[in-house]
Formats: structure tokens, C-alpha cells, sequence
């Protein structure tokens, strides 16, 4: 029975209708972006201070400048410069009485303005900004600064939940259905989210969008690889990642443009209904139609591609078997990703590097803590680091393989965070030099794994592995932020120290996988549990061959 690579070779690999559904799908990879990191926008926190009622009138009357009016009412930062004392607390001063004067106010009410009673915000806060954001809105800062916090791990949550759930589904009752409904629900939760009416429901439609999303973006990933050949299939992995950060320099321009965080979420989830029109352009991926024995919906659907891309199908390769005479077909199990030695073996290091990936992108992002006040700007170039690693890794990949330059990625980033605990604070720009390096690696690791990720699995559960083991980011992305500030605070070096060890753990176990470069997509368990040892096994049916010849005949 001939595979769907050897169909693809003949009815075009990456010819019209590849490259078209390469390009819905990638923007969908784009359009991803606004729910991963678009919390930096949503939610950023401008300078703030307490309200206090009667000191913008004292402003007035008095003439004084900004700089003036903090100087006179907001109480200074805290011990060692901490910035909570005047940020959220307010001198206890009626600042309607008439008796303040112009010239240092408060000096009649105290000797020290130090001495004064200091009290809570009651009466809101005030913000530096020119736009709005959930924070502002919502005041989400100091008491209520954990409910930022938790809205942050809202959506990442939902990914973990979502991964594995959907991630059965997709292979239980097929790709394109998945990914419509995940479009249909991300789109309506991202529209009810911009116009809640308070942080609770807000936060409700943040968690279902976490679900759907970034399963929809998986399996988007995985069909634009089963419609590929196999010379193709890196290539569309790497530049459907690269789509994403694509995404991210649009969707700095588009928050610059819309400070008004309503606004921003509107405009970047409406774009989401037109993918609904998939239904029409993309269909059902052939691979899966085969692994359940529908072999008929997979012919027609064959032809189609062969028709899209002017190609006719050898009367050899027409006949994929009737349902009929295949066994039972085999329904997606998470046994399955434990069940057999080797499968066991690969899901437990993705996992593991899944976890890695997340932690050190991520926390190098925060550890860094990007120099300037300019968000926008400061977004645009972190985004722009990650071009060079996919040309990296497109430029490597086809030559030395995955194992080896995947491997290489997670021990340069281990390696720069280890470098930079050695290096001086007075070298500044060779220590960010040094982090940048580390973020260029751990960015290709993140890509790599999503790669070789599909390659390892065969088409029965290879939608399953692939969000299950990406889970693991998901609970990456929970524990980031505590990691990096629990262990700061102990010793400032100390993140470093935790993300070098973690990295280089990563690349020495990606060396015990099996190299798939070159390899079609295993299509059974078996075919996925063979993967390491094709020559071996290959060498051995030749010999028993020629053996069975040279036995003498009675």
C-alpha cells in the first residue's frame, strides 16, 4: 500500500495548493500572537499615585508644575528606592482646607513631611497615560496587584487544559473540525472579553480563550505539515513559527496605534471570524482520514490536491484499500504516549524540553528587563532577535540534521546564562550581549521542538503528542514569574544559575532522540518505535534473506 509521501511526490509536494494553505494557516500562526504575549499591551502598568481629592484644585490655584505638584503632595519612595509608599499610599492631609499655602504646603501641618501620617488609596489612582489598559480600569495595582497576576496565568491554564483536551479530540474525530470550532469559540470569548463589564467576567473569557487558542495553533501546525512532502515538511514547521513573530511586529504597530486596550482587543480578535472560511479552503488532513481507515473521504480529497496543483494520480496509486479490509481502527489513548518503549522515551525528554523552552525564553525576557521606557519599542526589538534564529536554523537543519543544532541551542543558552553570572556589572553591554545570545538559542530550541515534536509521533496520536507534551510550556509559563522573583530575591544571579543548569540538562538529553531528518512521517506505533534503528533493522531482513538462500534445499 503506498504512503501519503509517496503520493505527495507525485501529485506535488509544495506545489499551488500547498503554498495556499501554508498562507491561511500561517496567518492563523499570526493571529495567535495578540493571545500569547498581548498581556505586555492589555495589561501594561503605567506610573501611578493615589488620588487624593482637593490637590488638582491646589494645583490650579497655585500654578504649580507637575514635578511641583508630586513634590508637594506624593510621599517619596520607600526604603532602598522602592517605589510602593508612593504609589500606593497617600499623606492623611485634608488638601481642601484653605490654610495650605503655595510654598511647601505641608510645612505647617509637620517639621517633617516624613512624620506625617501615611493612609491607603481610598479614592482610586491616578495614572501617567495617555491610553487605558486593564490595570488602569480595573486598578489592579498594589493590594490588588495579584489579580493582574492571576489573569496572566489565566491563559496559560487554559493552554494546559486545552493542549491535552483538544489535543485527543483533534485526533479522535479529525483536524479541520477541531480547528473550526477552537476559531469560532477563541473569536466570540475575545470579542465578550473587550466589552466585560468588570475584571470577573473578563477574567472568564480570558480562561476560555487560553482553551481553544493555542490548540487551534497546534493543530494549524500540524495540518500544513501532513499536507507537505518530505522534503517541505521543515520548512513550513519553521516559517509557520516565524508567521508568529511576524504577528508580534504587527501587533506593536497595532497597540501603538490603539492605546485604549478595548479597542486593541477588539481589533485584534474580529480578524479571527474570517478564518471561519476554512471550511471551504482547507480540508480534511488525508493523513488522519487513512490512520482511521477512510480511505475513500482520503482519495477524494487526494485528488483534489492533485487537481489544485495540476497533477494527475498514477492509476498505481489510487487504491489505498477499502474499509472493508482494514482492521479495527485505532482511537487515540494517552497510553499510547507511554505505552512502548521508545515512545515513552521521546514523550518524557519533549516534555522535559517543552518545560525548558518556556522557562528560559520567558525568563530570560524578565530577567532582562529591557532598558528604555518606550514599550513599544522595547516589544519590537526583542521580536526582531528572533529572525536571525529561524534563518539558523533553516540554513542548518537540511544539512547537519535536527538532533545535533537542536542539542547546540539549549547549551548556548545554558551556557550564555552561566557566562553572564561571571560577568561584571560595569560590562553591562557585554552581559545584555551575552543574554541576547541565550535568548537567539532558547528561541531556536522553542522552534526546534515544535518541529521535531510532529516527527516523532505517528498519525494516530500524533495530534495528542504534540499538545500534550507542549502542555509542559504552559506550566513553564505558570511558574516563570514566581522563579524569577522568589530567587532574585535570595541572590540576584541566582535565575541565571537555575536557567544554565536546566539548558544544558535539555541539549544532552535531545541527543538520546533519534534523528528525523531525512525520514518520512511515521504513519503506525510500530513504524514510531523503529525510528532509531531503519538501518539496522533493514540490514537484518537482507541477511535473513540471503541466509534462507544459501540453506540447502532437501
Amino acid at each position: 500500500m503506498p504512503t501519503m509521501d509517496d503520493i505527495l511526490e507525485h501529485i506535488g509536494e509544495f506545489n499551488f495548493f500547498q503554498k495556499q494553505t501554508f498562507l491561511f494557516l500561517a496567518l492563523l500562526s499570526a493571529a495567535f500572537t495578540p493571545i500569547y504575549v498581548g498581556i505586555v499591551f492589555l495589561a501594561f502598568t503605567p506610573d501611578h499615585r493615589c488620588r487624593s481629592p482637593g490637590v488638582p484644585e491646589l494645583s490650579r490655584r497655585c500654578g504649580w508644575s507637575l514635578a511641583e505638584e508630586l513634590n508637594y503632595t506624593v510621599p517619596g519612595p520607600g526604603p532602598e528606592g522602592q517605589a510602593f509608599p508612593r504609589q500606593c499610599r497617600r499623606y492623611e492631609v485634608d488638601w481642601n482646607q484653605s490654610a495650605l499655602g503655595c510654598v511647601d504646603p505641608l510645612a505647617g501641618l509637620a517639621a517633617n513631611s516624613s512624620l506625617l501620617p501615611l493612609g491607603p488609596c481610598r479614592h482610586g489612582w491616578v495614572y501617567d497615560t495617555p491610553g487605558s489598559s486593564i490595570v488602569t480600569e480595573f486598578n489592579l495595582v498594589c493590594t490588588n496587584s495579584w489579580m493582574l497576576d492571576l489573569f496572566q496565568s489565566a491563559v496559560n491554564v487554559g493552554f494546559f487544559i486545552g493542549s491535552v483536551g483538544i489535543g485527543y479530540i483533534a485526533d479522535r474525530f479529525g483536524r479541520k473540525l477541531c480547528l473550526l470550532i477552537t476559531i469560532l469559540i477563541n473569536a466570540s470569548s475575545g470579542v465578550l472579553m473587550a466589552i466585560s463589564p468588570n475584571y470577573t467576567w473578563m477574567l472568564i473569557f480570558r480562561l476560555i480563550q487560553g482553551l481553544v487558542s493555542k490548540a487551534g495553533w497546534l493543530i494549524g501546525y500540524i495540518l500544513i505539515t501532513e499536507f507537505v512532502g518530505l522534503s517541505y515538511r521543515r520548512t513550513v514547521g519553521i516559517l509557520y513559527q516565524v508567521a508568529f513573530t511576524v504577528g508580534l511586529l504587527v501587533l506593536a504597530g497595532v497597540a501603538y496605534v490603539l492605546p485604549h486596550w478595548r479597542w486593541l482587543q477588539f481589533t485584534v480578535t474580529l480578524p479571527n471570524f474570517c478564518f471561519l472560511l476554512y471550511y471551504w479552503c482547507v480540508p480534511e488532513s488525508p493523513r488522519w482520514l487513512i490512520s482511521q481507515n477512510k480511505d475513500a473521504k482520503a482519495m477524494k480529497i487526494i485528488k483534489h490536491i492533485a487537481k489544485k496543483n495540476g497533477k494527475s494520480l498514477p492509476t498505481s496509486l489510487q487504491s489505498l484499500g477499502s474499509d472493508e479490509e482494514v482492521g479495527e481502527k485505532l482511537n487515540p489513548s494517552f497510553l499510547d504516549l507511554v505505552r512502548t518503549p521508545q515512545i515513552r522515551k521521546h514523550t518524557l525528554i519533549l516534555m522535559y524540553n517543552w518545560f525548558t523552552s518556556s522557562v528560559l525564553y520567558q525568563g530570560l525576557i524578565m530577567y532582562m528587563g529591557l532598558a528604555g521606557s518606550n514599550i513599544y519599542l522595547d516589544f519590537l526589538y526583542s521580536a526582531l532577535v528572533e529572525f536571525p534564529a529561524a534563518l539558523i536554523i533553516l540554513v542548518t537543519i537540511d544539512r547537519v540534521g535536527r538532533r545535533h543544532p537542536w542539542a547546540a541551542s539549549n547549551m548556548v543558552a545554558g551556557a550564555a546564562c552561566l557566562a553572564s553570572v561571571f560577568i561584571p556589572e560595569d560590562l553591562r553591554w557585554l552581559r545584555v550581549t551575552v543574554v541576547c545570545l541565550g535568548r537567539m538559542g532558547i528561541t531556536m530550541a522553542y522552534e526546534m521542538v515544535c518541529l521535531v515534536n510532529a516527527e516523532l509521533y505517528p498519525t494516530c496520536i500524533r495530534n495528542l503528542g504534540v499538545l500534550v507534551c507542549s502542555s509542559m510550556c504552559d506550566i513553564g509559563g505558570i511558574i516563570t514569574p514566581f522563579l524569577v522573583y522568589r530567587l532574585t530575591s535570595i541572590w540576584h544571579e541566582l535565575p541565571l544559575v537555575v536557567f544554565a543548569v536546566v539548558g544544558l540538562v535539555a541539549g544532552g538529553l535531545v541527543l538520546l532522540l533519534p534523528e528525523t531528518k531525512g525520514k518520512t512521517l511515521p504513519e503506525t506505533i510500530e513504524e514510531a518505535e523503529n525510528m532509531q534503528r531503519p538501518r539496522k533493522n533493514k540490514e537484518k531482513m537482507i541477511y535473513l534473506q540471503v541466509k534462507k538462500l544459501d540453506t540447502p534445499l532437501n
